[in-house]
Formats: C-alpha cells, structure tokens, sequence
C-alpha cells in the first residue's frame, strides 16, 4: 500500500505553523510528515528559514502517530555527521521511533555559509557515503574514530541511542546517487517521477522504501493556486543542476524572473480537481515510488488538508505500486 506524507516548508512558514501544520496533518490522515534542513529560504520572498532540528523536536511532542522525516540534511558542510547521528538519535527518541534520517548532497545555499566551499557533485557524493559511514559507526555505540578522504572524527560517542536505529534515506536524481542509496542507505528519496532512478536503486541492492515529493496546489479557484504556486514554488522549475548551485535566495529570485504563472501550472496540477492531483501522484507511483510526499503551493493549509482526507487519500491509498492507472478510470 502506497503510504502518504506531507511535505512541512520551512522556507514559507514561520516555525510555530511548520509544528501546527504538523499536528495538523496528523489529524487529517497523514501516514508522515518530512520538514526541509536549510539555512536560507529558497526565494528572498520566501520569508523563513527555521531550525529543522528544533521544529522537528516539537513536532515529536505535538503529534502521537504520525511519522517525521527530514527532507532532506545535508550531514556534511555546515554540519558534520557527527552532529546528525546525535540530532537524529535524539529526534528518534523524542519520537518513539518515528523518525526517518533523509540525508543528500546538499545546495550550496545552505552549506557555503560556513565558508569551506562547494565542492563538485561527486566530491559531494564521496563525503555523502563517509557520513553515513559515521552516522552509523557512531549509532553502533561507544566511542569511535574514523579517518575517511574527507571526514574525520576523533573518540567521539554518542550517548543516548535508540534502541533501533532510525532508517536512512538517501537522495537521488540520477545512476551514480541512486546506486549509492541502493548500497548505503535504508530507503530512496527522489523528487522526480523517474522509473530509472527507482530501477537503479534496485540494481545496487536497494530494498527499502521509496520516497518522492509531489508537488501540487490546491485552492477553490484554479488560477488563485496557480498564482500563489507562483509565488511559493517557482524555484522548483529550476532543475537541481540550478538548484545546487545558486548560492543566495536572491540568486533564485534572478533566475526565476522569466518563469510564469503559465510554466507552474503547466508543471503541476493546479485548482479544485482532483484528478488532476490523482494523476500527478499516479505517475510517482507507477514510477516505482510507494512513500509519496504532497507538496502543496496552494495558499490555504487546512482546505487542503480537509480536500485531502474527502478526495485523494483513498484512491492514493489504493494505487498499486508501479502501475499507472488511467486517467479515466481509475478514481
């Protein structure tokens, strides 16, 4: 059975609604929640960028069932694994056992604050495996060392474990990233409906489930969603190859200049209809990917939290992993 998240924007709200709207979606029927790790917003528009560890924290003690996921931490950078084994344990335990470790190469609009540089994507994929290596090594208990190509750590331990290990996710957008979640990670995470991803995962040995984010924007007016999926999520028409790469939010706000109202909702389903929603979502899944995240740019939370318990979350549920059902006929 597909399972369904909903994806917590940091960068659009102020912490206080990000662990509201977390609650929230548990009342609703979520299966999980993930909240993105960064240190800016995406847009200077944007307005917000809270601590995800903070929120994350609150968010355990605010819900009951509900399961919470970084979407994703980079664990490299401006942190250092060591201080992401200690953060997820934590989390895991404030959670009962809820949580999940979604961990990937990172943006240089996050990590270059700390002023050590960007360094190339397969640089960044090489200290993405050592970190799980230290993420884990330090998760195995006691005190622990580690001399890698790029990380180091030296006698550090981290004393309140959980008894089960949170899973890692590990993000991926092509062969050389999905290969490395298939033979380092628990589960995949992706943010496009990419079947070649998912079967590359698989080819390395992955097993684990597969997370990916939808995007979508709900409202009862078709061009009222699309004008505020416009204003909040623009920047994702970007690609990654921009998205990586950009370093400040007012660099998004220059290269999206050009992007139109049109361009949005030409990529994602916009408004009041909810086979138009279905069927995004039904290409994530006949994709191969049975952890979907909705992503909603819509301007109002709670109706769309409400539109998602009376419309999509029984036929989501129902979807079949890796079958696109017709348009026609299937909801």
């Amino acid at each position: 059975m597909v399972q369904i998240g909903y994806k917590l924007m940091a960068e659009t709200f102020a912490p206080t609604e990000i662990v509201r709207q977390a609650r929230a979606a548990e009342q609703a029927g979520f299966d999980f929640v993930e909240v993105s790790d960064h240190f800016h917003p995406w847009l200077f528009s944007h307005g917000h960028s809270g601590f995800a560890w903070s929120m994350l924290g609150a968010a355990a003690q605010a819900t009951d069932r509900i399961g919470l996921a970084t979407g994703v931490t980079c664990p490299f950078g401006r942190y250092h694994p060591a201080i992401i084994a200690q953060a997820a344990a934590t989390t895991a335990l404030l959670s009962d056992g809820r949580f999940t470790l979604g961990i990937g190469a990172g943006e240089n609009l996050n990590e270059h604050v700390v002023g050590a540089g960007w360094p190339s994507v397969s640089v960044r994929h090489e200290m993405l495996r050592e970190s799980v290596e230290i993420i884990r090594l330090l998760w195995s208990g006691g005190y622990r060392s580690y001399r890698g190509r790029h990380l180091q750590l030296d006698d550090a331990r981290v004393f309140d474990l959980p008894g089960t290990p949170p899973p890692v996710a590990i993000a991926a957008s092509g062969d050389a990233s999905a290969a490395l979640a298939g033979e380092h990670g628990d589960a995949l995470f992706a943010t496009a409906p990419d079947a070649g991803v998912v079967e590359a995962y698989r080819r390395a040995g992955g097993t684990g489930p597969r997370y990916a984010e939808v995007p979508l924007a709900w409202a009862p007016d078709e061009q009222e969603a699309a004008r505020t999926a416009h204003k909040r999520f623009r920047f994702g028409l970007t690609g990654w190859k921009v998205q990586a790469e950009l370093p400040n939010p007012v660099n998004f706000e220059a290269a999206t200049a050009h992007i139109r109202e049109d361009d949005v909702r030409a990529a994602m389903p916009c408004g009041p209809d909810p086979q138009s929603h279905l069927h995004a979502v039904g290409e994530f899944v006949a994709a191969g990917f049975d952890r979907v995240a909705l992503m909603n740019a819509g301007p109002e939370i709670d109706g769309f939290f409400a539109f998602f318990a009376d419309e999509l979350a029984g036929p989501i549920r129902a979807m079949t992993d890796g079958k696109q059902p017709s348009r026609a006929n299937a909801y």
